[in-house]
């Protein structure tokens, strides 16, 4: 199955054309905006941005599960190319299982800020959860990006 998988014309275009570059920025760029729109709204609730209401944070979440979809893709994409030593290295299984947990979380994270961003405004303060639930999806989508560099130079992808 793995071998019929990368040696489908699909994959054939992405390696021999500008599939592979195309789908290494498309990831690239999804990584980016994960993390950055994160991170800004990890820092509102942490205490900086304050002329930013809680409740407008949320207009930053289709964006996030955009990107989050365009990682996806690529993702697979260039999973494609070599499905099999992606499979056998253990630096991409790591990261694959953090991908897995930070979209978990943040999906449970942004459900918690869509119910209590209201409220948040309202008392002047992020609940305990609400800052343990970013924490925790920062955290995770960091060490995502940190697995992703280290699949290129830890694992054995590229060797040889």
């Amino acid at each position: 199955m793995l071998n019929w998988l990368e040696h489908t014309s699909y994959v054939e275009w992405v390696n021999q054309s500008w599939g592979w570059p195309l789908a290494l920025t498309i990831h690239a760029f999804g990584t980016a905006t994960v993390v950055g729109f994160t991170f800004i709204i990890g820092l509102r609730l942490f205490g900086l941005f304050r002329t930013i209401p809680y409740t407008s944070m949320n207009k930053l979440v289709p964006f996030i599960w955009f990107a989050a979809a365009c990682q996806i893709v690529s993702g697979v994409t260039l999973w494609l190319t070599k499905p099999g030593q992606y499979l056998a290295d253990g630096m991409f299984e790591v990261k694959f299982t953090l991908v897995i947990i930070a979209l978990v979380v943040t999906w449970y994270f942004q459900n918690t800020m869509k119910q209590e961003a209201a409220s948040w405004e309202a008392n002047g303060a992020v609940s305990s959860r609400g800052r343990k639930l970013v924490s925790a999806t920062c955290l995770l989508w960091a060490a995502v990006t940190i697995g992703g560099r280290l699949t290129a130079y830890l694992g054995s992808l590229y060797l040889g």
